[in-house]
Formats: C-alpha cells, structure tokens, sequence
C-alpha cells in the first residue's frame, strides 16, 4: 500500500465538522493568496509548454479544439466551467453513452484504462498530467484551488449520497491527497475517504508538500490515464 495511505480508514465513517472548517479563515486567506500567486507564476513560466502542447493537439487533429470546456461542481455544490487540454476525439461525450457499461470503477465516476476516445497525444498529457495546466486559470479565477477535492460531474453528483457530499464542503482542487497517493489503484469510495482525510487534515504547509509531490509525478508518472 502507498504510504500515502497508511492510517486512512475506508470505512465510510467519516463526518466531518463542518464549522470549524468554514471558520479557518487564517487558513483560507494564505491558501487563496498562493493560489493567486503561484497560478500566475505557473502560467506565465510554462507558456511555452502550454504553446507546445497546444500546437501539438492542433496537428493530430486539424479541426480540432485546443482547450476542452466542461461544466463542473464546485464548493457547495455551484457549478462553474473547468478548462483542460483536450485529450479525447471531439465526439467523446457522444460517445460516451456506449462505454459506461465498460466502466472500471464502482460508485459515481467513469474510468475505463484503455479509453478509445483519448488520442495520441491526449495518451502522453494524461500521462504527465499536462492536460490539466488550464486549470491554473480555474485558480487564478477562484473556482478552484491548487489543492482539494477534483470536481465531479453534474451527473455524479446526482449519484452522490449525503456523506460523499462532504467533498462539497471546500473549493475543489487540480490536485490532492487521490492523485498523489493512490488515483487509478482505488475506486470511488476510496476517493472519496483520500477527500476528506484531506478536508480533516488541511493547513498551509500540507498543501504546498502535496504540490511538490504532484510536480515530482508529472516528471515521474503514477500510471495516471
């Protein structure tokens, strides 16, 4: 087991105090404030990556789009568009539909390994997690942090019970304690657990190792896809 996950329960038992996480304010003040800060470094620094990356999807697929717009939920459940690179044929939801039955995971998330619907180059960002670098401009906007739960589906959401919505509960993040420790090698109700010992246990200094770990596996990948 990935000593990330060492003393995590899954036994879904998990309820977590809801005042005292909104009356952090210390905490959510440095946390907005690093966000702001290291989202507009990391975009300014890795604009070349992100031209590259976007010429890249742009001559696998002539007519394709660069940058992949969905609608996601957010902190108590308001909705707001998340940006990515775009990884899939431009027909992927459609085509969405046929596959769910393919579905490698219990519980309100779709994740199938081999996914026809992910390109070539989509393989290789997915990969090293570079399709995600729009979502420093989610950041820089304030729909979500570095750090926190990954934003579900609307139709997720619908799924969810009242205890998975306590990942509701914080702004989410583009990473956190799954990606980092355990991602593709638990289901759903593992994700969910990984959220909320996140959301228990949240301070400055525990953000910023969980993004230096996630900068480490976009250079060494974890199996992501």
């Amino acid at each position: 087991m990935n000593d990330d996950l060492q003393g995590i329960s899954f036994s879904n038992g998990r309820i977590l105090d809801r005042e005292k996480i909104r009356s952090r304010h210390l905490y959510h003040f440095c946390k907005r404030i690093t966000d702001m800060v290291l989202s507009a470094c990391g975009l300014v620094i890795l604009s070349p990556v992100l031209l590259a990356v976007a010429g890249a999807i742009k001559n696998e697929e002539k007519g394709g789009t660069v940058i992949y717009r969905q609608r996601r939920v957010g902190k108590n459940g308001e909705s707001f568009s998340i940006y990515k690179f775009r990884s899939m044929c431009m027909d992927a939801d459609k085509k969405l539909e046929e596959l769910k039955q393919l579905n490698e995971v219990d519980g309100a998330m779709f994740k199938l390994h081999n996914d026809p619907r992910v390109t070539n180059i989509g393989k290789l960002l997915r990969r090293t997690s570079l399709d995600e670098l729009p979502q420093l401009y989610n950041v820089l906007k304030g729909d979500m942090s570095l750090v926190g739960p990954r934003p579900p589906l609307p139709n997720e959401v619908t799924q969810y019970s009242e205890y998975d919505k306590q990942r509701l509960l914080v702004v989410p993040g583009c990473t956190g304690l799954w990606q980092v420790s355990a991602r593709n090698e638990v289901g759903f109700h593992e994700m969910v657990e990984l959220d909320l010992e996140y959301i228990e246990k949240a301070n400055i200094w525990y953000d910023l190792k969980l993004i230096l770990k996630t900068i480490k596996i976009m250079i060494v990948p974890n199996g992501a896809y």
